[in-house]
């Protein structure tokens, strides 16, 4: 057990910076070596672009920025649960191929479902913008 990360040593705003510290390093380690997040990273910036260069609407943005932190959030699941299953064994076990293969199904399906919202945000307003070209 890490003493370092135990909470209860830390109260109030203190708390806060250590546990935001401990999310930044995972971000940090995620992108690092997660070559999948950076593949996000650029269709999320590429999807923020488009959201300024196409003017969408409040509940636009708010579908978009939500889809965003949920493809973050399960990629960054899918990470840990990688990083769990190896941790317990790097020996091939079905149970473990179950679990590694179910977080990824669901990092997967986020990611279809983002790609969706962004046809049903962007598509009308590229084909209004082409239409006028």
């Amino acid at each position: 057990m890490q003493a370092s990360r135990n909470k209860s040593k830390h109260k109030g705003i203190s708390r806060f910076f250590y546990s935001a510290k401990y999310a930044v390093d995972g971000l940090i380690y995620a992108y690092a070596h997660e070559h999948s997040l950076w593949i996000h990273a650029v269709l999320s910036i590429i999807g923020i672009a488009l959201g300024f260069l196409l003017d969408i609407s409040t509940n636009q943005w708010i579908v978009i920025l939500i889809s965003l932190g949920i493809i973050l959030a399960f990629e960054l699941v899918n990470t840990a649960m990688e990083a769990c299953v190896d941790m317990v064994t790097l020996e091939y076990n079905e149970l473990a191929k179950i679990a590694k293969d179910c977080c990824s199904a669901a990092s997967f399906v986020t990611s279809i479902m983002g790609a969706i919202t962004a046809v049903v945000v962007f598509g009308p307003k590229i084909v209004d913008l082409l239409s006028k070209l």
